[in-house]
Parts: structure tokens; sequence; C-alpha cells
């Protein structure tokens, strides 16, 4: 009995701590990613770019931080195919790793008026690296909360490594805000906003100590040592063999990033380039993803618990769809002027109804792929879906350039096509959240077979 009593005890103790490590370090992680989006549409265009043609600065810019998406499939292929066959805890160091090194050396980068075309290019490589990195956060991350977490809690549990992206996405906002207001435009130009990239060399040493106390699951022990008997190796390719169908409705699920994109990247850019004509403040922009983030971080684990009740499904549908309605709102409140309402807008479509997808969408990925295959298809689908989703900025500037009245109808029926297809995705998905992992792992092994 005691022998019992103390084996539910460590398993508390584990999945606590893993849920732990996963916010903490997708705190940290994605506060490097994010700093570098806030300083693509801010400061970027001046600093790496050739003075001419303001307009195609903000779409040069923007590539760039799309480009950091087009490393995450690769990533996503290496270092989930590296945590299904060595461990979760193992990548998840790696990665912390790349993230903070290149990060890091961001702000130690020349100005386009000091090295030239070089200056751009080296932005591009450390992007690539940032982008690399990633593709194994949260995919890891979730996978080892998941599978130490009890039946009945994993959304719940799950949810904490996305409410530490969001706190990332806070920290890498409001880390700008006082170096902006306190720094006049010249000298925060100059060297003010090198500031936030170079804080992260604490993140590293920060992230390691803190995930190396994780031990890895019962489950994925169990899952390797089949493996070994049977002499079998996960990759990718067995990925798309076994689970293509489930590939591709996570990767279509994942448009819901969409929102996002269009409120806080896109959306950045065309209220603040003096090129668009909108003249919205930056400052307006550096404080309102803040403020929704926060109302984000409240509301995950609210809905992650929810997602244990009444499925996963029902959120994942629900949370696209209705923000996808409103970016028409959302961005001809931004071509009026209308501080008040666009605050309103993207608060309602980011920090809420964007949220029921986010706060579930984890759990339920992880569910629909096996312990074998988890990470890898996990991080493959979110990966492409980001990928394709963060080329949408610069589509959107090269659809609709600077000076064009079309921004709201354009933009807005664009936003809501991919709103439509993550929600057309979940819709036929089999839900998984009443379900032992065990359980799954046996259904999802018969349904191969």
């Amino acid at each position: 009995m005691h022998e019992d009593v103390s084996t539910a005890e460590r398993s508390r103790i584990q999945s606590r701590r893993a849920a732990a490590s996963g916010w903490v370090g997708s705190t940290l992680e994605y506060y490097d990613f994010a700093i570098y989006g806030s300083a693509a549409a801010l400061i970027f265009p001046q600093v790496f770019f050739p003075e001419g043609d303001p307009a195609i600065a903000v779409v040069s810019s923007l590539a760039t931080y799309g480009v950091g998406y087009v490393a995450r499939p690769l990533g996503a292929f290496i270092l989930g195919t590296l945590g299904d066959r060595h461990g979760r805890r193992n990548v998840l160091v790696l990665a912390m790793l790349l993230m903070g090194i290149s990060t890091f050396f961001v702000g130690l980068l020349p100005t386009y008026h000091q090295v030239g075309i070089l200056a751009p290019i080296l932005l591009v490589v450390l992007r690539l690296i940032q982008g690399f990195a990633v593709a194994g956060e949260l995919s890891g991350a979730s996978a080892m909360i998941v599978e130490h977490a009890p039946d009945g809690k994993r959304g719940f549990y799950a949810s904490f490594s996305l409410q530490g992206t969001q706190v990332g996405s806070i920290l890498g906002t409001a880390v700008f805000i006082p170096l902006s207001g306190l720094l006049s435009p010249e000298h925060f130009e100059a060297w003010g906003w090198r500031v936030p990239f170079l804080l992260s060399a604490i993140v590293v040493f920060a992230a390691i100590i803190i995930r190396i106390k994780v031990r890895e699951s019962e489950i994925f022990i169990e899952q390797k040592k089949a493996r070994q008997v049977q002499q079998q190796q996960t990759s990718v390719w067995r990925v798309f063999r076994e689970n293509g169908g489930t590939v591709v409705r996570a990767v279509c699920m994942g448009f819901a990033n969409v929102i996002g994109t269009t409120v806080v990247v896109f959306g950045t850019a065309y209220a603040t380039q003096e090129s668009y004509g909108i003249g919205m403040s930056a400052s307006t922009y550096l404080w309102m993803p803040v403020v929704a983030n926060i109302v984000a971080v409240i509301l995950i684990p609210f809905f992650g618990k929810l997602s244990d009740r009444i499925g996963r499904r029902p959120l994942m549908i629900f949370g696209p769809l209705s923000a996808g309605l409103l970016s028409f709102a959302y961005l001809w409140a931004v071509s009026q002027k209308n501080v008040p309402l666009t605050v309103v807008l993207a608060v309602l479509m980011f920090g809420i109804l964007y949220q029921m997808w986010n706060a579930t969408f984890a759990s339920f990925f992880q569910e629909m792929f096996p312990t074998r295959n988890r990470m890898t298809g996990f991080a493959i689908s979110q990966n492409i879906a980001l990928f394709l989703v963060a080329m949408l900025p610069s589509l959107f500037a090269f659809i609709v350039p600077p000076g064009s009245h079309s921004v709201p109808l354009v933009i807005g029926g664009i936003t809501l096509l991919f709103s439509v297809i993550s929600a057309g995705a979940a819709w036929l998905s089999k839900e998984t959240f009443s379900v032992s992992t065990k359980a799954l792992d046996i259904e999802q092994q018969s349904t191969e077979n």
C-alpha cells in the first residue's frame, strides 16, 4: 500500500514538473521568437534594409520574419525524429541552446549602413536557426506533458505549455515598451532595440537547469524498448505512411494561426508603417498584444480544462470561425484609425476566441498520434502549417500594397478562408479527450493495421 502511494505521489510530482518545465521552457523560447516579430515590424525596416522605397523595406522586413518559419519544417523533421528516438528532454535542451545563441547574436549584428547587404543576409541566417530550434519546442514540451499527465486532465496540463508561449509573447513585446518610451527615437534605433536580444543569454542558462530535472515518461520508455526489440526506428517517412491523413488534418487545423498573423504581425505594419498612411502610434501596437496576451494567459488553463469536459473539437471549431469573421471589422477599425475599437476587437479575436483553439490544439494533436510517432507527427504538422501561415504577411502586403483601400475586405476574406479550413479539419477529426493514453495507442495501432 505504501509503495502504491509512493508511486502515485511520484507520478503527480513528475506531472507537475513536466507542466512547469513546459511552461518555463515555452515562455523563454517564445520570448526569443517574439521579440523578432516586434522588431521586424517596428525597427528592422529602418536598420537592416536600404533607404528608398519604404514599402519595399516593409515587405522585406516582414519576409525575414517569415523566413523563420521556412526552417521550421526541417527542424520538425530532425528534432521530432530525434525526440521520438532518443527522448523529449534531450531535444528540448538542444532546441533551447540553439534559440538562445542565435537570438543573442541578432543583438550584435551590424546595420545596413555599416556593412551593406551583409547585414540582412546575416539576419536571415540567424532567423533560420531560430526557426529550426523553435520547431522542437512545443512538440517536445507538450508530448512530455501529455505523456506524464493523468487521464482526464491532459487538456488542462498541456495548456500550460501554450500559456507559456503567450507569457513569452507578452515579455517579448513588453520589453520594447520602456525602451521605446524612455529612449529618443535616435537612441532606440541606434542601440535600444538590441537590449531584448542580448537578454537571451540569461534564457539559455535558466531553461537548461529546469529541463534536466524532468524524467522521460513511462509510456515513452516502454515504446522505446518495444521498438528496440522489434528493431524499428521512427522516421519521417513512417509518420507519413502510418499517419498521413492525420498529418493533413492537423496541418489544416494549424491554419487557425492566421488569426495571430492578421491581428499582430500584418496588423502592426498596416497600422504603424508610414507607407500605409494610417499613422497609429507604435506604442499602441506594443501595448495591444500585451493586453491581448494577458487575457490569453488567464483564459488558456480554463479552455484547456473545458476541453477535458466537453471535448477538443467544439473549441477547435468555434474559436477560429468566430475570430475569422471578426477580421473584417478589425481591419476596418484600423483603416478608420479607430484606436479604441481596434484594441477591443484585437483582444476579442486574439486574446479570447483564438485562445479556444490555441489552448486545445496541443493536447488534441498529441492525442491524434501514437507515442512512437508523437513528437515527429506533432512537430511536422504544426510547423508546416506555421510555415504556410507565416508567408501571409508578405503576401498580404503584396496583394494589397500600401495605398490600397481594399485591405479590410481582401485580407479579411483570406483570413476567414483559412479559418474555415481549420474548423472543417477539426470537424472531420475524431474526438480524443475521453480516451486514456494507452487506449489511444492501441486504437491507433488497430486503425493503422
